[in-house]
């Protein structure tokens, strides 16, 4: 197959529906942002960068500097200044013993503070050493709108993030399968026959949920960073400073049904497809690329897929059916959404040698016809 190849740009466009076009649904609360969870997209947002206390989402930075310096099976003694902290929490003992595992299952499903303390304590030698930690993780992620005082959220001077800071702080967390399949428990038995209820009410009340993590104290008001998963899809909402934890349920799920509702699931490479043709050598007629597998992904409404094929721009035979030629890629912008092979529609053998002289004595004559 000759190298030399063409490139061919089709633009194919995802309609957007006049009932979409509408913005977000007003929300009763100081912040809030949606998220698409492959790019980080923002939907919508309102005071995103906004610097307020988060109350318990706090928890996540501790979650993934637990994660950094400790493995799951790794085990805790609790310290007396975890086991003295106020408020939600499991009512852990001094000197008591807990694998890494546990405790964060306190700290994530149960949002308890004297999990979160206990786990910080066994990294930092109190907790404004954690707090250095905490911040400089902060700083080398570009949380720029945060600042953290205590490990377990609750209220102190210097406290605060940003709906935009939790929210890429929560997809960073969810990376980790076990924080994955942690915050998508309703409860949960650990040691000591402790029983764990999360306050994740979106997780019976819209099945879509697969987490993320609520927070409330006097100042943050109710807040939560929450993930759903629709078709092809996963978008993030965080809602801060909430004045009830119903208005907070309520309007976070109106946020995460509208930003789903932004994407339809599209057959964005259609198996069979003719999306090529090549020129044949001999007289013989164009050969089709069509592509060997579907392709399916969820594209924003609005927002045009790009086609960018490649293939050859003429062929060397003999070509079989099936035989790789080309590939077709998805763009979403500069996202490379998917590819798929380009593939020979069906076979061209090679003419035998006499077959061949006899074209290209015809094809002698018919220039010298054209000349004369």
């Amino acid at each position: 197959m000759k190298r030399a190849l063409l490139l061919c740009v089709l633009v194919m466009v995802v309609a957007l529906p006049a009932t979409a076009r509408a913005g977000a649904p007003p929300v009763s609360a100081s912040a809030y942002i949606i998220e698409d969870a492959r790019t980080g997209e923002v939907l919508a947002s309102s005071h995103a960068h906004d610097r307020v206390p988060v109350a318990s989402i706090t928890k996540l930075m501790t979650v993934l500097l637990t994660l950094e310096h400790h493995r799951l099976t790794d085990v805790v003694t609790v310290d007396p200044r975890a086991a003295a902290v106020g408020e939600s929490s499991i009512h852990l003992r001094a000197g008591e013993r807990l694998t890494v595992r546990d405790l964060l299952k306190g700290a994530l499903i149960q949002s308890a503070n004297d999990a979160a303390d206990a786990l910080a304590l066994s990294i930092s030698e109190d907790f404004s050493a954690f707090a250095r930690l905490m911040n400089a993780k902060a700083a080398q992620l570009g949380l720029a709108d945060s600042s953290f005082v205590r490990p377990d959220g609750l209220d102190a001077p210097g406290e605060y993030s940003s709906a935009a800071d939790v929210t890429k702080l929560a997809r960073l967390v969810m990376r980790t399968r076990f924080v994955r399949d942690t915050v998508r428990e309703e409860t949960d038995t650990i040691a000591g026959g402790r029983t764990l209820h999360t306050w994740d009410d979106l997780l019976r009340q819209f099945p879509q949920t697969i987490g993320v993590k609520t927070g409330h104290t006097g100042q943050a008001g109710w807040c939560q960073v929450a993930a759903a998963r629709g078709r092809g899809v996963t978008i993030y909402a965080t809602l801060l400073g909430s004045p009830t934890r119903s208005l907070r349920n309520v309007d976070l799920q109106s946020l995460l049904i509208w930003g789903l509702g932004q994407f339809r699931v599209v057959p964005a490479v259609q198996s069979g497809r003719d999306y090529a043709d090549v020129q044949a050598p001999y007289g013989r007629a164009p050969l089709a690329l069509v592509a060997a597998k579907p392709l399916v992904s969820a594209a924003r409404l609005g927002h045009p897929l790009t086609e960018r094929v490649t293939a050859p721009v003429q062929l060397s035979l003999p070509v079989r059916q099936g035989d790789v030629l080309g590939r077709v890629e998805i763009w979403d912008g500069t996202r490379l959404v998917g590819r798929r092979q380009l593939v020979a529609s069906r076979t061209i053998n090679k003419p035998a040698l006499g077959s061949r002289l006899g074209w290209y004595a015809g094809r002698t004559l018919h220039h010298l016809a054209h000349f004369l």
